[in-house]
């Protein structure tokens, strides 16, 4: 099935990054970052992002995990999904999501699959999960 619909970012809290060990052309980054969800994805997320991106040259890379608490076409629960994404010369690149197997619970225990995000020229923020629920 595919559940789709957009959020907004509620919260984008940068965090403390420990100084590395290793120096790059690129710094890294990480943020917390909360999320409400509207559409046939009803519900809200936590997320822990990091990323290293250099704005000038809008060139990099980030991976976030999420914890989704809310809905899928009406089916009540929590899980986790996982997604990444590199960007070269603003052009997305190599873009990665997967729900965690074995992280569901209620009405989406067994919930496994994939998805996307997509950001609209106008700034809307979009979501889909292709998923599945093995009880």
């Amino acid at each position: 099935m595919r559940a789709s619909g957009t959020f907004k970012v509620a919260d984008f809290t940068p965090a403390q990054v420990p100084s590395p060990q290793i120096q790059t052309a690129v710094s890294v980054g990480a943020a917390t970052m909360d999320k409400q969800y509207e559409g046939e994805v009803i519900g809200r997320s936590t997320t822990l992002f990091t990323s290293a991106f250099n704005e000038s040259t809008a060139m990099g890379t980030y991976v976030a995990m999420e914890s989704f608490d809310g809905t899928l076409h009406g089916g009540a629960g929590s899980f986790n999904f996982a997604h990444s994404k590199t960007t070269l010369d603003e052009s997305p690149q190599d873009e990665f999501f997967v729900i965690v197997p074995g992280s569901g619970t209620r009405e989406l225990a067994g919930i496994t699959g994939s998805g996307g995000i997509k950001v609209d020229a106008d700034g809307t923020h979009r979501i889909w999960f292709d998923y599945e629920i093995d009880q």
